[in-house]
């Protein structure tokens, strides 16, 4: 006989302390594709982001701010007295879950006193700090008030009227919008930002006026040519926008670009300073000053004595006290070039649509909004037609009733039972229950004459009425109209001059902020183990015996000044650039600056030779084993930008054996471990713009032989020179007599 189950415990059973309970699959490692996790797991949260969080829809709102608004709408805060912030808070967490702070928060950026929008929706009393400090924290929500700003009377007036859909909140407790009826495209007429999961969005504002005109323009001609209506964005913070007609039409087609904007000053000539009053949307006062700090704590920015920040109830002021002599206006072009002081605003016009993002340029937004608002404005005019239908219904009923009013009265004082009173109502007089419900509803006082005959009068009206409202609705030429007039009372009420001023610029002077290098007579000293020294005249006038490491010899002394520039040639064919100011001045009795660690070289990398220049002129001679010379024009080594390390140098075919700097051809004597002799004029050898060229063969060498030096000749040096001298090319040079070796051996 089997055993019998084990009963299963009740659904309602709670383990008890010490109870053995067994979890299905516990401490059991199960595979699961990483496409499937993500899919269950990475996208539901990606989803929420993207359609109730971080990208707005076509009413120009996210979520958050919706929320808010109709809150306050329903709150009655359109009109009459501000509220506290926290009432409005609290109230909204009906709608918006999300804790306190991020809806405070919300309610901050919408408002007047942050000035982030061109058109505020919040009309704030207290401080909401600002959108152009990062410093100026807003007060706490209990401290602050707020009602909403006369413009919301656009997104709210036909809300109750059926012109958008409505869905239950997160605990089904109450009603909220999916959009807001908005008579006008906020969606361009107030900056939008936001971080999504895998996308973004990025929205400038443009001015009201000009997205009504362009809108109309757009609604009476499908193809009109956008930026003859809509010159440019226009910023809450001013500013300058910096025309460029090809990026603004990329951005109104495509609906991604950027706009460069910069900053508006004036300049005090009595107190000699600069004062900085509008600055770009995307950069705060703090982000400015700490660049410009920095800038001239590197010594890079002469002109500037002093910078504070000045901003008061009165606005924005950063105040730049320059030097005696300071030119202000090549000062702000280096400031436009290298600080936040102009900047660009990124544009990614990612709007959801129906419920999927897409990327729109301005015209596609536009005919997205007009199709919305065409669809507001069809919902509205049937509600209304609705409604008049339904009170025309009434008024014929009551149209019957005056026939015979005491017939009325009469039969509802015959009538028994109240139950009984419409049905009566609806036989004697030939009327439908709404109708007679309508009748019977009526005070006692109305059942006169006077009154019924003035809601009768109405008929004709409501009559008219419904046939113009169903002309509407047939007419789609009709309901364009009456957007088209909407916008024109928006223009007109709400519309305000461009704060951003447009800027032409033609090809600017191009400025750098290079260091001003103090410019002094220096010595420099090169030693055959890599170390470099920079000393004063002065200091070497008054130093004793050079200081060298064990073994070690000075190669090169060099007189220059502390503006030239140094080319370092390693042994493994590179080249390290750098400027005499870059190291320290210093004494004959310290070793020096060690090349290959203060230059960066690769481990085990020697510095075999110092060139020095300033304007790269003149030629490098590279001498190899082989018996090639290879001739460089300077030039090769000059670079636009200040890049500290060249590659292939000089050729690695053969071994290095010498290199020297020259500004004009002139005689080298050669000298072969064979100890053959050979005297080479550069000139005779052609100058190559390749760095690592091979050469040209200079001195024919026998089997095991090799190039053993190269070095400057003075003319005279060797008393029998013309025997060293040779008109063709390659030579082998000959054999030094005994007074030329005597000769050379003091050399």
């Amino acid at each position: 006989m089997p055993p019998k189950k084990k009963k299963e415990p009740a659904a309602s059973h709670r383990p008890q302390l010490g109870e053995n309970v067994r979890i299905e699959n516990a401490g059991v490692v199960l595979d699961q594709p990483i496409t499937e996790t993500i899919e269950k797991n990475y996208m539901p949260y990606a989803m929420s982001v993207i359609l109730s969080r971080a990208i707005p829809e076509i009413d120009g709102f996210k979520p958050s701010h919706r929320k808010l608004l109709y809150t306050m709408h329903k709150m009655g805060l359109i009109s009459g007295a501000r509220t506290k912030s926290a009432n409005i808070v609290g109230q909204t967490m009906h709608l918006n879950p999300h804790g306190d702070a991020a809806i405070y928060e919300t309610m901050v950026r919408l408002s007047r006193g942050y000035e982030a929008l061109l058109h505020p929706y919040v009309d704030s009393k207290g401080n909401f700090g600002k959108a152009y400090s990062r410093d100026m924290a807003y007060a706490a929500s209990r401290y602050t008030e707020a009602k909403l700003d006369p413009i919301c009377t656009e997104m709210f007036s036909d809300i109750d009227k059926d012109t958008v859909d409505f869905v239950d909140n997160y605990d089904s407790t109450t009603k909220e919008p999916t959009l807001l009826p908005v008579t006008f495209p906020t969606i361009l007429v107030n900056p939008n930002m936001g971080i999504a999961v895998g996308m973004a969005s990025s929205i400038c504002s443009f001015n009201l006026g000009e997205i009504c005109e362009t809108t109309i323009a757009l609604i009476k001609n499908p193809n009109h040519n956008i930026m003859d209506t809509l010159t440019a964005p226009d910023f809450a913070g001013g500013g300058y926008v910096v025309y460029d007609q090809n990026e603004l039409k990329k951005v109104y087609e495509t609906g991604r670009g950027s706009v460069k904007v910069r900053a508006r000053y004036t300049y005090d000539k009595q107190n000699n300073c600069i004062d900085i009053t509008e600055i770009p949307p995307s950069t705060t006062i703090e982000a400015i000053m700490d660049k410009i700090v920095e800038l001239v704590k590197g010594s890079k920015l002469k002109e500037i004595a002093d910078i504070r920040d000045e901003t008061d109830l009165s606005g924005l002021k950063i105040t730049i006290d320059l030097k005696r002599g300071a030119d202000p206006e090549k000062l702000m072009l280096k400031l436009f070039r290298f600080t936040p002081l102009e900047d660009s605003f990124s544009c990614n016009f990612n709007v959801l649509i129906a419920g999927t993002p897409r990327v729109l340029g301005v015209r596609g937004l536009l005919s997205e909004w007009i199709a919305f608002r065409e669809g507001c404005v069809r919902r509205r005019v049937y509600f209304d037609l609705t409604k008049r239908k339904e009170k025309l219904h009434l008024l014929k009923g009551l149209a019957k009733i005056l026939l015979d009013i005491d017939k009325a009265v009469r039969i509802v004082r015959e009538t028994e039972e109240e139950a009984e009173v419409v049905p009566n109502l609806m036989i004697g007089f030939g009327i439908d229950e709404t109708q007679a419900e309508y009748v019977a509803e009526i005070k006692l006082r109305h059942l006169n004459r006077e009154y019924i005959l003035k809601r009768t009068d109405e008929i004709d009206k409501l009559k008219g009425e419904v046939a113009d409202m169903e002309d509407i609705l047939s007419s789609p030429e009709r309901i364009d109209e009456i957007i088209v007039d909407e916008l024109r009372d928006i223009g007109k009420k709400y519309g305000k001059p461009r704060r951003s001023l447009i800027i032409y610029t033609a090809e600017e002077e191009k400025v750098s902020i290079e260091e001003e290098i103090p410019d002094y007579p220096v010595n420099l000293f090169f030693t055959a183990e890599g170390y470099f020294k920079k000393i004063t005249p002065q200091s070497l006038r008054m130093s004793g015996e050079q200081k060298l490491k064990e073994g070690d010899a000075v190669v090169r002394q060099v007189e220059e000044t502390n503006t030239a520039e140094l080319l370092f040639f390693s042994d493994r064919c590179q080249v390290y650039k750098a400027r005499a100011c870059d190291f320290d001045d210093t004494k004959a009795s310290v070793l020096g600056d060690y090349i290959p660690a203060k230059l960066g070289m690769e481990e085990g990398e020697r510095a075999v030779y110092m060139a020095v220049t300033h304007n790269y002129a003149g030629y490098l001679l590279f001498f190899y084993e082989n018996g090639k010379v290879a001739k460089v024009e300077m030039s090769a080594y000059q670079t636009v930008t200040r890049r500290k390390k060249l590659l292939a140098a000089y050729s690695d075919k053969s071994p290095l054996v010498a290199a020297c700097a020259v500004r004009e051809d002139g005689e080298f004597l050669l000298t072969s471990t064979a100890g053959r002799m050979l005297l080479l004029h550069t000139g005779a050898i052609a100058a190559k713009t390749t760095k690592n060229t091979q050469g040209v063969a200079v001195m024919t060498l026998k089997k095991n032989a090799r190039l053993a030096s190269a070095a400057p000749y003075e003319a005279g040096t060797l008393p029998n020179e013309h025997r060293y001298r040779t008109k063709t090319l390659p030579a082998a040079g000959m054999l030094p007599r005994p007074e030329d070796l005597g000769e050379q051996l003091t050399l």
